[in-house]
């Protein structure tokens, strides 16, 4: 019997952040490093302290993570994947009648020509809106 497919707010619920020390050289992080794995609920948190219309590229988004970690680098595998974890909870509960005031900005992180909205379910169309909507770059 195939297992069911976990909802978006499954996947909200993972592991807390945690670092590691590499033992070999990863994704542009070199070998030694302590590299944080972050979660989506750290992710959402720090997206939701973002004001209005300041937009912030992922790179400063894992710097940031980092640094509040002691961290040499945040993993950008790791911090991609869950970004897309709290962008599609966040359209999800808006398709489910949240306001838009109470889910996670993510136009404000996910740049709309970003390889990452490739990957979203959704159309880009609402990224774009959204960051017009706060005269941020479209």
């Amino acid at each position: 019997m195939p297992r069911s497919r976990k909802t978006w707010t499954e996947k909200m619920c993972a592991k807390p952040p945690h670092t590691v020390v590499l033992d070999k050289a990863f994704a542009g992080v070199p070998q030694g490093a302590r590299l944080l794995i972050s979660s989506p609920q750290e992710i959402d948190a720090f997206v939701r302290t973002l004001p209005p219309g300041r937009s912030l590229p992922i790179q400063q988004l894992r710097r940031e993570l980092a640094a509040r970690h002691g961290a040499d680098a945040a993993c950008p595998v790791s911090t991609s994947l869950f970004l897309r974890i709290v962008a599609e909870h966040a359209f999800e509960r808006l398709q489910a009648g949240d306001d838009i005031c109470h889910i996670a900005p993510v136009w404000r992180v996910i740049e709309p020509d970003s390889p990452l909205m490739r990957k979203l379910s959704f159309d880009v169309r609402w990224i774009t809106e959204r960051r017009q909507l706060e005269g941020l770059p479209a």
